[in-house]
């Protein structure tokens, strides 16, 4: 059985304790996981380590952290402090980010993700396994310190972004598992051969890799109003952050949608871009409408074949309440 997760808007949120009660509430609805992303809002960890003390059985994990603004021992000594504070329970998603965030936000060169997303994989392993840090790369060296507490049992998973055929490789080979952003449902399945000959790199099969899909969702009473959010987050990531999620809408067959949208958005027709989406695309990228409508577009989600989880992702538009009405309503 697919599980069903949960991915916060960490930063869209109007307080720390309004996300943290949106996590409290997926526990209780059944929820299997809640992911935290980090932007440029609120940082993930925070939210974390107080909703591991406010919960007991759900899972917890970062949906992304890029691999820029934290050191990879960072981010392994991060991953083991959450594994205890949670009991057990954190699984560490790591990720390259695009030059907009890591460059305007951070400061930080953006430069050859995926050798940087292996090495940070590979330290933080090392770190969480509580043996004395050694390695060579070609961003890191490192060499003589270990945890200066006890390791994580079990040692938490770690998961990688990513969206070009390369980067889905790296994460098939070298994490546990993948994290899909801004796929269509057709155009999933290649990504997932990408992913089937990296794990057969990494001599694993495709079932030792964890395939977590985030779908955009809204369910409302106001129907309309849920496509339009929909329509409007998807516009934005195609639209408004840089080429690559464009360029990844183009390799699933929808290359003059892709182009268009991007164009649009760039000239300042937001509402043109988004009506664009609405037109062709969200039926294909996300559940919206009303409860009947957007359950019934999610089961299709579900239905997927090479899925372990999806994330039930909500709009950067809606407000406290339609994310819970919404989390209510696509709950297991």
């Amino acid at each position: 059985m697919t599980d069903r997760d949960v991915f916060l808007p960490v930063g869209a949120q109007p307080t720390l304790n309004d996300l943290v009660e949106q996590a409290v509430h997926a526990e209780e609805l059944g929820y299997d996981r809640v992911w935290f992303p980090e932007t440029w809002g609120r940082d993930a960890v925070t939210a974390m380590a107080i909703t591991a003390e406010r919960t007991d059985s759900i899972g917890i994990g970062t949906s992304i952290a890029n691999i820029y603004s934290r050191s990879p021992a960072l981010l392994g000594q991060t991953a083991a402090t959450l594994q205890e504070v949670s009991g057990g329970r954190f699984r560490l998603g790591v990720g390259p980010s695009g030059p907009i965030v890591i460059e305007n936000w951070h400061g930080e060169e953006f430069g050859n993700p995926l050798r940087r997303t292996r090495e940070t994989i590979e330290i933080a392993r090392q770190v969480v396994s509580g043996e004395v840090v050694s390695y060579d790369g070609e961003y890191f060296s490192l060499d003589g310190f270990r945890l200066r507490c006890d390791a994580p049992d079990p040692e938490p998973p770690i998961d990688a972004a990513g969206l070009g055929p390369k980067a889905v490789e790296l994460a098939g080979r070298f994490a546990d598992g993948w994290h899909a952003v801004n796929y269509t449902r057709d155009g999933l399945a290649e990504r997932l051969e990408d992913l089937r000959r990296g794990a057969e790199l990494g001599d694993k099969t495709l079932d030792d890799v964890r395939v977590t899909l985030s779908v955009g969702c809204c369910a409302l009473e106001d129907g309309e109003r849920a496509r339009d959010l929909v329509a409007q987050h998807i516009a934005f990531y195609i639209g408004g952050m840089g080429t690559f999620y464009r360029d990844n809408l183009a390799r699933q067959g929808y290359e003059d949608v892709a182009h268009e949208i991007y164009e649009t958005w760039q000239e300042g027709e937001k509402g043109q871009a988004t009506a664009i989406v609405k037109e062709q695309l969200r039926d294909q990228m996300g559940a919206a409408g009303t409860p009947e409508e957007a359950r019934d577009q999610f089961e299709q989600f579900l239905d997927m074949d090479g899925v372990d989880a999806i994330n039930v992702s909500f709009p950067r538009g809606a407000g406290p309440e339609e994310v819970r009405e919404t989390m209510t309503t696509l709950a297991p």
